[in-house]
């Protein structure tokens, strides 16, 4: 690995502004590592600058890319720790699989991630629920206008410091009966710019509506709850946990397998099933549903109030922010910022 001298001098001279936000203020250093000829090269640290691409450049023609999302925590100084960092490794090499990409080998994975983090120690924000957001990414670089898999890739890994994703509100969820996110034997478990593509019409009509989010059904029966764009869904029942069960259409979330420790460690009963949104409906109006909430690296995890109709009917949630999803914020939250025991050996310092 080479850390150039000119990202040393600008970590050196970067000054962060008082509100930062979520995803608008970039560290100025990022991992650059090349894929050529059928092997890596080296893994450089340099400065933050644009990227130039050919015209031709496959991924802007034909999508080939992946992503993931991880976050660093030093709240009040005591880190910089990662959270589950290994789960985000093996991920983006399942979805560089599906996307037919060369596999990024650990060390030069773990290496960038380590190192962006460490040089950025001083600008991770120490209050609760803020952290280091880390982006480590790949895409497709070869240059021509033929339609197969390229054989030259670029991965990165930028870092951007960020405020709480949640603001203590909650979210009025559309059910999403008109599109599909993803389809059976398709790509709805990789981490790939199309599958958020994909949902980004049916955000917009959403936010139309004055609604946060779309809660997507199977292709299969369009009855099965699937996932929110970006966010897996769970439903406290009867005082049990329900989540639909991972299948080749949800994506299979770092901090959705968290949650179900977590919640079974505290002696809760978790059902991971088929869950049909008739159903769910009948058990919102009964009162049966208690809880609804979405979970994800960005926002953890942000309460469900109400599940939407397109023509206007609402089905609304008995607790907006119920107990459940409470303890399961601050349990979660507070094992990232090293402030409740790490019984799951999660954490990684550095």
């Amino acid at each position: 690995m080479k850390v150039l001298a000119s990202a040393k001098e600008a970590i050196e001279n970067f000054s962060m502004p008082d509100k930062v936000g979520f995803g608008k203020v970039l560290l100025p250093i990022m991992a650059t590592c090349e894929f050529k000829r059928g092997e890596w090269g080296e893994l450089e640290i340099r400065p933050y600058a644009k990227l130039e691409l050919d015209p031709t450049c496959k991924v802007l023609h034909y999508g080939q890319e992946i992503f993931e999302g991880m976050k660093a925590y030093n709240y009040k100084g005591n880190g910089p720790n990662l959270f589950r960092p290994l789960e985000n490794f093996k991920r983006f090499n399942h979805s560089a699989r599906r996307m037919a990409m060369p596999e990024v080998p650990n060390e030069i994975f773990v290496n960038a991630v380590n190192t962006i983090t460490k040089m950025g120690e001083n600008f991770i924000p120490k209050r609760s629920g803020e952290s280091l957001y880390i982006r480590p990414f790949m895409i497709a670089t070869e240059n021509n206008l033929g339609i197969k898999p390229s054989e030259e890739f670029l991965f990165m890994v930028i870092a951007s410091p960020v405020e709480s994703y949640f603001s203590g509100g909650s979210y009025k969820v559309l059910i999403e009966r008109q599109m599909v996110r993803a389809c059976p034997g398709g790509m709805g478990t990789a981490k790939t710019g199309g599958n958020y593509a994909g949902a980004l019409n049916s955000g917009v009509r959403t936010q139309k509506l004055g609604l946060h989010q779309s809660l997507w059904l199977s292709a299969s029966d369009r009855k099965s709850i699937e996932e929110l764009s970006g966010m897996n869904f769970f439903a406290v029942i009867d005082g049990e946990i329900h989540t639909p069960e991972l299948t080749e259409t949800i994506l299979d979330g770092i901090t959705r397998r968290s949650l179900i420790d977590i919640a079974r460690s505290k002696g809760l009963k978790v059902i991971e099933r088929k869950m049909s949104i008739d159903d769910l409906i009948e058990d919102i109006k009964s009162n049966k549903c208690t809880e609804c909430f979405s979970c994800g690296t960005a926002a953890i995890i942000t309460p469900i109030c109400s599940l939407h109709e397109e023509s206007g009917e609402r089905y609304n949630v008995k607790e907006e922010f119920g107990p459940t999803t409470k303890m399961l914020r601050e349990t979660l939250l507070g094992i990232q910022e090293q402030t409740v025991e790490d019984q799951f050996n999660w954490v990684v310092k550095l």
